[in-house]
Formats: structure tokens, C-alpha cells, sequence
């Protein structure tokens, strides 16, 4: 049955939980942005597309998010409860470590069920969705910029200047746009006093209406080769630009959907097993592409006639000889033999080559799949793992707040995430299997849980700055005493 002293807990754990958790949730966003800030800058991306781009990020960073929000509220949990002398009432009570702390491990499975139920359905969506956005993001083009007294080329075919602008953004001064739409140069060139930019309703189009200018096309005369020049003065005339180029084309999605991040468990299961049996049937197929060139990769009916027909051949028919048997043959024919067995050496050099490649890719794609399939569940196992760790701290500090909480949940965090990207980068090479450098972590840290659990249960001090200057205080004093003893000696 639930005790009061349970909901106790609860309640105490659940605040700094979700706090802590959106805040890290916002740090691991701002620090993607800060490393995608390059390409993003200038890309005129209205708020509608930002908002999307940052809960589709904001959704992929929950796997880092959510442990170090359980870390760091168990710490500050039982850190807080310690430091207010809860913890000594509770124990005081004849209610062991284990006992107070059974309801938030409980609240814990749960949370890591409900982790790998968003891993596996969620986290492969919102992949699909951040990185396809944020492929089509980097890759198109920056909103058009033009400046006084500089060229720009960012319309393709033109390359537009103009000597200065007002302060309204449109009207212009002294253009000049060089038209090399036709692919032949710069061949037609328009010259113009004064203008306005003025862009269409839908954004697809930038109309220059130009003022006061003049026209210049350079160009063949008809029916003969000699180039001619046009020139024609206007009033006032609409030069049109079509601006669709630097609209935001997305991708079809359909095109990321075979990567291994936009996959649930039974997805990876599946392409697994499939590239198990695609493997072997390519190493099984090797003989196949070798035979036509050599004769023992034939079938074993080949090589049993091959065999037969050499023991019954006549005796006469068969020539002796010494060394090699090329040396035997005619120098036009050895010539073209051993032309022939190059060829053929080459041609087996590239198959073995082709197949090798695509024996290393597909490796790569098993093994990279492989540890998406163990991350799945490690990210679950983590949130329980760093409550096991984090709880006995918080019980062994005494320390609420944010303050030694904070530094030492993070101490703890970045260790659990090197050892984790270290595993995963050991797998992902062949260095190690990938259940064992999925799991490396995990398994470095659940001994130090438990002997954290063992620590807080008997009341250690070793995180207690005062039993740390006691112990030195005492060693000095002995040192101080055989130093004496020696010298009265």
C-alpha cells in the first residue's frame, strides 16, 4: 500500500524532475543551434518554420535529456531531504534507505517503460522529420541581399549592381544588370538612371522598374557570322526576376526513411536479418563470378568431367614437357595467352573488388544498425541506472539546491556519456561487439550504484568535508610524532 511517506517523496522528486528536465532539454537545443547557427543565418525562415525545426530537435535530444533530469533530481531530492534532516528522522523512524527509496524506483520503471515506448515509436519519427527539415535548411539558398556598390550573382544568369539605394529599401540608383541567362556570356547588358524593387504579392517574382535607361544586346546578324549590336533606349521598362530558386523545397521524406535512426525495433530486427542472409548469399556467390575465369571455382559436375576426360585421353595425345607449360607454345600464341590471363586477371581483380566494397558498406549498415537496435533499450536501463546512483549521493551529500548537486550530477553525466559515445563508436568500427559496447557504460557504472547503495546505507562520509580534515589532522598529529621521537632519538 501507498504511505504517506511515499507520496512524500513523489511529490519532493517530481518538481525538480520536470524542472530539470526542460532545462536541460533547452541547453542541448541552444547548443544545436549554436552548432547549425552558420547555416541557418540568413536563410529567411519564418517563425512557423523554426518553431517546427525546434520541437522536431527538441523531441530527438529527450535520449540526452532525460537521464541527466533523473540524475540530477534524485540528487537533489535526497540531497535536500539530508540537508533539512529529513533523512535522519526517516531512519530515526526504524525506515531503511531501501524503504524510502522503493516508491521513486518504482516511478522510475515507469519512466523508463515510457522511455522506450518513446524510442522506439517516437524518436524514429521525429528523426525523419528534424533531419530531412534540416537537410532542405541547409541546403537552400539565402534570401537576396542587394547591396550598394557590389555585385550580386545570387540570381542565376544575372549579376546586378547598383550605386546606391534609398532608406524606403526600394528605390535604386545607377543599375547596371548583366544578363547571362543565354549561357553565351555577357552578352546583353542594361544600364538604368533610377528604379524600384519591387517584389510581387506572392514573393515568387522581383520586378526592377527601371527609369531613364538603356539596353544593349550583343548578337549574331542574321545569316551571317558577324556579331552586331543592338541598343535601344527605354523610359521607363519592368525587368522581371524569378525568385523560386530561393524558395524552401522539402525533400521527400520517403528518401531518408531506409536509415537506420528512422527505424523502430521491429524495422531493424527485420533489415538484420535480411542483411545476415545478404551476406552469406554474396560470399556464397563469389565462386559464381570467379568461374568463367577459373576453372577450379566450376560447379563439382565441371570438375569430376574435367577429370575424367584427362584420364581417359590417349597417351599419344599427351605431350610431356619441362618448366612452364607457356614456354611450349608459339610466341604469337604466348603472346596472346598471356594477354588473355591479364585480361582475365584484372577482370577478377574487379569483382573481387566490387564485392569487397559492398561487403565493407554492408558491414557498416549492419553494425550501425545493430547499435540502434541496442540504444533503444540502454536509454531506458540508463534512467534507472543513474537514479541508483544518483539517490545514495543525494543521501551521502546532504546538500540540496543546485550547488554541489549540480557539479557532481554532471561529473557523473559526462562520464556515463564518454564512456557511452566511446562504446558506441568501438562498436560501430568492428573494435567490439555491439551489445558490449552499447552496454559499456552501464556496466562500468552499476558497481559504483551499488556501492554508492552500500555507503549511504551505513552512513558514510566520503563526500563529509569535515571527516576529510579529521582524517588529515590525525595523520598530521602522527606525523608530528614520530617526527619528535626521531629527533629526541
Amino acid at each position: 500500500m501507498i504511505k504517506k511517506l511515499d507520496i512524500l517523496i513523489i511529490r519532493s522528486f517530481i518538481g525538480p524532475f520536470v524542472i530539470t528536465f526542460f532545462i536541460t532539454l533547452f541547453v542541448l537545443v541552444m547548443q544545436f543551434f549554436w552548432l547549425y547557427m552558420d547555416d541557418l543565418i540568413g536563410k529567411g525562415l519564418g517563425v512557423w518554420m523554426i518553431l517546427q525545426l525546434l520541437f522536431f530537435m527538441s523531441t530527438t535530444m529527450v535520449p540526452l535529456a532525460l537521464p541527466l533530469s533523473v540524475l540530477l533530481a534524485s540528487i537533489m531530492t535526497f540531497g535536500d531531504m539530508g540537508e533539512n534532516f529529513e533523512l535522519v528522522a526517516i531512519k530515526a523512524a526504524g525506515i531503511s534507505l531501501l524503504r524510502f527509496m522503493r516508491p521513486l524506483f518504482f516511478l522510475i520503471l515507469v519512466v523508463g517503460g515510457m522511455a522506450f515506448v518513446f524510442s522506439n515509436n517516437v524518436i524514429p519519427v521525429a528523426n525523419l522529420k528534424a533531419l530531412s527539415l534540416l537537410y532542405d535548411l541547409r541546403n537552400s539558398k539565402p534570401t537576396l541581399n542587394i547591396r550598394p556598390d557590389q555585385f550580386n550573382n545570387e540570381i542565376d544568369g544575372y549579376s546586378i549592381r547598383v550605386g546606391s539605394k534609398d532608406k524606403d529599401g526600394q528605390t535604386i540608383h545607377n543599375i547596371i544588370i548583366y544578363d547571362m541567362s543565354q549561357g553565351l556570356g555577357n552578352d546583353k547588358v542594361i544600364l538604368a538612371k533610377q528604379g524600384q524593387m519591387i517584389p510581387s504579392p506572392d514573393k515568387q517574382y522581383l520586378i526592377f522598374r527601371l527609369q531613364d535607361g538603356w539596353r544593349y544586346d550583343e548578337g549574331l546578324s542574321n545569316g551571317t557570322h558577324n556579331y552586331q549590336q543592338t541598343r535601344m533606349y527605354f523610359k521607363s521598362w519592368d525587368k522581371v526576376f524569378d525568385l523560386s530558386g530561393f524558395r524552401l523545397s522539402r525533400t521527400n521524406e520517403d528518401l531518408f526513411k531506409s536509415a537506420y535512426q528512422m527505424m523502430n525495433v521491429s524495422q531493424l530486427r527485420d533489415n538484420i536479418d535480411s542483411m545476415t542472409k545478404e551476406r552469406v548469399r554474396v560470399g556464397n556467390n563469389v565462386g559464381s563470378y570467379l568461374s568463367p575465369y577459373i576453372t577450379w571455382f566450376n560447379a563439382d559436375r565441371d570438375k569430376k568431367t574435367l577429370l575424367k576426360k584427362l584420364k581417359t585421353t590417349p597417351d599419344k595425345n599427351i605431350k610431356t614437357y619441362t618448366g612452364a607449360f607457356v614456354t611450349t607454345l608459339s610466341d604469337s600464341l604466348r603472346r596472346r595467352t598471356a594477354q588473355t590471363a591479364v585480361n582475365n586477371a584484372r577482370n577478377i581483380k574487379g569483382l573481387i573488388d566490387i564485392t569487397a566494397t559492398n561487403e565493407r558498406l554492408q558491414l557498416e549498415n549492419y553494425r550501425k544498425m545493430q547499435v540502434e537496435l541496442h540504444r533503444k533499450f540502454t536509454l531506458s536501463f540508463a534512467c534507472v541506472l543513474l537514479f541508483l546512483i544518483g539517490a545514495p549521493l543525494g543521501a551521502i551529500i546532504r546538500k540540496g539546491g543546485l550547488g554541489m548537486p549540480l557539479v557532481i550530477a554532471v561529473s557523473f553525466f559526462v562520464i556515463f556519456h564518454i564512456t557511452s559515445v566511446t562504446g558506441e563508436k568501438l562498436a560501430k568500427t568492428g573494435s567490439l561487439p555491439a551489445w558490449m559496447g552499447m552496454w559499456m557504460a552501464t556496466g562500468m557504472l552499476l558497481p559504483i550504484a551499488f556501492f554508492l547503495i552500500n555507503k549511504a546505507r551505513n552512513d558514510s562520509q566520503i563526500f563529509n568535508k569535515d571527516w576529510y580534515l579529521h582524517v588529515w589532522k590525525s595523520i598530521s598529529v602522527l606525523f608530528s610524532k614520530d617526527k619528535k621521537r626521531s629527533v629526541a632519538s
